[in-house]
């Protein structure tokens, strides 16, 4: 978490699988109660209500402001964050994004939606919060998760960021974003989630818990039957390489340029890819774009007090 004049920047970003801070991973799903549930652990309280957060994972919405979840889901991003601070009362400017197609369209109502309340008051995992949102800047997603190594990027370069909702493609020339050269893709890794549970139940009759796929797209293995593994690691191989055929109708070229990946699908790459290893780079890291994002306000706010 960065500060600048007393105001502690929070970045935050709003995956459909994942909640993810500079610092903190929380899976996106809310369960609402209308009194306080049994077990603790990601407990929100707000307005009267109870939330529990990290069942699960949110379904894909073509607009983030459609409901509350992702307003709910940011109280618990600045609690987290400001947790590992030991604060509980701030003065904070949110940073955050959307797909890169999105960004123009959406960026105002979803800032709006943001700042809604510019007090929040609200209690996470029995602490008390009181915030005062004092402003928020609204980042296309994908391309600040490397805009802290762009002086890596030579030539021709194309950047895909490969969420569990979408994926976003840019084109990045000589250091600098093409903006017409931008595209998102309703084509994340719930799509392969999806399509190995389908297999699994086609193959053997069988409903296979969403956490096994999880396991085996993170890491290329888990603890279960080898032929049930190996139904779910050919159903990853075929969604990597559908995920290539849709670089390569965007003129991706690996002869022409080097193709940098983030976001959670960059483990599926890893794992079931067949593609030239010294001209891919995956940047692992899940919180990288939140990383970038808390960069690029800091950086922009230290310029407008400057000037």
């Amino acid at each position: 978490m960065k500060e600048l004049n007393s105001i502690k920047i929070i970045a935050i970003d709003h995956g459909y699988g994942n909640i993810k801070t500079t610092n903190t991973v929380t899976p996106t799903g809310i369960t609402t109660y209308d009194t306080e549930p049994i077990f603790t652990g990601n407990i929100l309280e707000y307005n009267g209500r109870y939330y529990r957060i990290g069942d699960g994972h949110k379904e894909f919405a073509s607009d983030k402001c459609m409901d509350e979840d992702y307003y709910l889901l940011t109280m618990m991003g600045i609690a987290r964050e400001l947790h590992r601070e030991q604060l509980t009362q701030a003065d904070i400017h949110l940073a955050a994004g959307l797909p890169l197609t999105w960004v123009r369209r959406q960026r105002e109502d979803f800032r709006a939606y943001l700042m809604k309340n510019p007090c929040m008051d609200f209690r996470f995992n029995g602490t008390d919060y009181h915030i005062n949102v004092v402003g928020c800047s609204i980042y296309p997603q994908g391309y600040p998760a490397v805009v802290e190594h762009l002086v890596d990027f030579k030539g021709t370069n194309l950047l895909a960021d490969i969420g569990n909702g979408t994926m976003n493609i840019l084109y990045i020339n000589n250091k600098k974003p093409v903006e017409n050269r931008s595209y998102t893709e309703k084509y994340g890794v719930n799509q392969c989630m999806i399509a190995a549970r389908n297999a699994v139940l086609d193959s053997f009759g069988v409903k296979i818990e969403d956490s096994i796929i999880e396991q085996i797209l993170r890491s290329g293995t888990a603890d279960i039957g080898s032929t049930y593994l190996e139904c779910i690691k050919r159903t990853a191989t075929e969604y990597v390489s559908n995920i290539f055929a849709t670089l390569r109708r965007y003129e991706y070229n690996p002869d022409l340029m080097r193709l940098y990946v983030v976001g959670g699908g960059g483990c599926l790459l890893k794992h079931f890819g067949n593609y030239e290893k010294e001209r891919v780079t995956i940047i692992d890291d899940i919180c990288a774009t939140a990383k970038g994002y808390e960069f690029l306000a800091y950086h922009a706010l230290r310029r407008k007090e400057q000037s």
